[in-house]
């Protein structure tokens, strides 16, 4: 089982925060309503190796979703990130697998996880305790299996 380590190239990419090149509205059916979010699309290494490195803040209702093409292990780090983050792990499937609430800054502590996915959406911290999202949870958009 190979996973996926985000940080691989993180050492050679340019300074300062870069923006990926796609965006996208997804929206998570939780218990307490369905929630949009305003997302950029990490869907190659580099995008996925910089992430959401150096940025200064987050809108709420604004985050990045890093799409790896089909389930698979992965994991994350926080390494260059200033603003704590909760991290969503979603299947293919568009079921929400595994989060991390409040994720440290400047980390480098692998966070994984812990079952296939074919995505990860990162937004500001505090958003799963906010909107009760919870494991289970369905995300639809057009990368999942849910027709979204």
């Amino acid at each position: 089982m190979v996973a996926l380590l985000v940080m691989l190239f993180a050492a050679i990419t340019p300074l300062g925060p870069a923006k990926a090149a796609g965006t996208a509205t997804i929206e998570i059916v939780s218990k307490t309503g369905v929630h949009a979010f305003d997302v950029e699309l990490a869907t190659n290494d580099v995008e996925r190796e910089r992430g959401l490195m150096f940025r200064k803040s987050l809108p709420e209702g604004h985050g990045m979703l890093f799409d790896f093409k089909h389930d698979m292990p992965v994991s994350f780090w926080m390494h260059n990130t200033y603003i704590p983050l909760d991290m969503f792990f979603i299947a293919g499937n568009g079921r929400i697998m595994h989060i991390v609430e409040n994720a440290k800054p400047m980390s480098d502590t692998l966070i994984p996880s812990e079952y296939p996915v074919r995505a990860v959406l990162e937004v500001i911290a505090g958003t799963a305790e906010k909107l009760d999202i919870a494991v289970g949870d369905r995300v639809t958009g057009s990368i999942f299996g849910n027709g979204g």
